[in-house]
């Protein structure tokens, strides 16, 4: 049994083989797992890496017939059941689950990618976290004002959860916890730009909600621009709808495409990218080939696509799981697969969510609290649990942030700053 991915649907499928009489073979290109849902944290230094990853060896050390593998696929060999890694070493499956995620979509613009990080890897985090706190350190050595602006305008491309919440991160972050930090500038006058092609952010959510979200946001200081969608991104900003934005920090939170696993498969890609599969999530014609998570195209009770969201990947992981145990110890097959919808939650900022059950729909501070609960019970391991905990319980009594490091090495935003050397802490 090979796993392809340790997100949510790869380390769900796991377990369920714990028992089976099967050897499994988990194969990830970073050792860790990685709790996605608090990247933007990490992004706006309210959590450390460390929070919210914990390595695969260690979450899987009690699975006895379970084997981690550091290493990249970049194929599948159908003909000889076997996946091709980085590594140029084929490993052989009789059963395989891909849970391969996604990768952000720039709709064909190869250059935009390195002007505007998205917000999928803890690389990625730290990048923006870096560029962030960076553009303070230039502002404040800048005599310019219009640079000064530039270097504190921050605009967020897409009015997703992501980011809706990164917008209301990086509020709470220039407006409270830099604001006394300075001599030369004032961080509360850093502009938070949120662009939206859409008529409204979090479009998943009902339109209530999506109202509501708005406006926390307009309260907290986030402009929130509808209905204007991206045209051009450049070193110095963006045009949107015509309307040029002067921006040092650019952050693509808009629109995902699957991982390359339909061309892996020589299939066709289903819309987003995705490999439609099955009932029973396998892949048409091959009994023996899984696809779960945000790769895999499922439709939900009502006919539309599942979300890529982690509830779903962890569901199926655990069906996939539970469904080829069954298979290798001659067992009744399970029924199709059929997701069980939780409701859902997305942060704004301080005090401020929105959750959305269904049956119920909450905003606020109650909805904020259960936001928490929910994000703290489903990261793995103590420790981490523990950190978060009272990382977030310091960070409500403080407005304190205490990730605030410009580690790696990163050239000047703005060359004109005074400050164009690498940085490097």
């Amino acid at each position: 049994m090979v796993i392809v991915g340790a997100g949510f649907g790869g380390l769900m499928a796991a377990p369920g083989l714990a028992r089976a009489p099967v050897d499994v073979l988990v194969i990830d290109r970073h050792n860790y797992h990685l709790f996605q849902p608090l990247l933007y944290q990490v992004a706006t230094a309210a959590l450390s890496p460390a929070d919210i990853a914990e390595p695969i060896r260690a979450v899987l050390r009690r699975q006895r017939n379970t084997t981690v593998l550091l290493d990249e696929v970049i194929g599948v060999d159908r003909a000889a059941r076997a996946v091709e890694t980085r590594s140029g070493r084929p490993q052989r499956y009789d059963w395989l689950i891909l849970a391969t995620g996604s990768r952000y979509n720039y709709f064909s613009h190869d250059d935009w990618p390195s002007l505007a990080p998205g917000l999928k890897s803890l690389d990625d985090a730290t990048l923006i976290r870096r560029r962030a706190l960076l553009a303070f350190e230039e502002a404040e050595a800048a005599s310019e004002p219009a640079l000064r602006q530039r270097l504190l305008t921050f605009v967020l491309v897409g009015g997703g959860p992501t980011g809706v919440e990164m917008a209301g991160a990086l509020a709470e972050l220039a407006h409270a916890t830099l604001s006394r930090d300075f001599r030369n500038i004032n961080p509360q006058t850093a502009r938070i730009i949120l662009v939206e092609a859409g008529p409204r952010v979090l479009a998943g959510f009902p339109e209530k909600l999506s109202a509501f979200a708005v406006h926390s946001l307009e309260r907290m200081g986030v402009e929130v621009l509808l209905g204007t969608p991206i045209e051009a991104i450049d070193d110095h900003g963006v045009t949107a709808k015509g309307r040029r934005l002067e921006a040092a920090n650019i952050i693509w939170c808009a629109g995902v495409e699957a991982s390359p696993v339909a061309q892996w498969l020589d299939l066709p890609a289903a819309k987003g990218g995705r490999v439609q599969v099955a009932p029973d999530l396998s892949v048409p014609g091959h009994p023996d080939i899984f696809v779960v998570g945000d790769a895999a195209l499922v439709a939900g009770p009502g006919g539309e696509p599942l979300p890529g969201l982690a509830p779903v990947a962890k569901q199926q992981g655990r069906y996939v799981g539970e469904l080829i145990a069954r298979r290798a110890r001659g067992d009744t097959m399970p029924p199709p697969f059929r997701y069980r919808d939780q409701g859902a939650l997305a942060t704004i900022g301080r005090h401020s969510a929105i959750a959305d059950f269904g049956w119920i729909r909450l905003t606020g501070f109650v909805a904020w609290v259960i936001w928490g609960i929910a994000h703290i019970f489903f990261l793995i391991g103590f420790r981490n649990r523990a950190s978060v905990f009272l990382n977030w319980i310091w960070a409500w009594a403080t407005y304190g942030r205490g990730a605030r490091l410009i580690t790696g090495e990163v050239t000047t935003l703005a060359p004109e700053s005074g400050l164009n050397r690498p940085h490097d802490a």
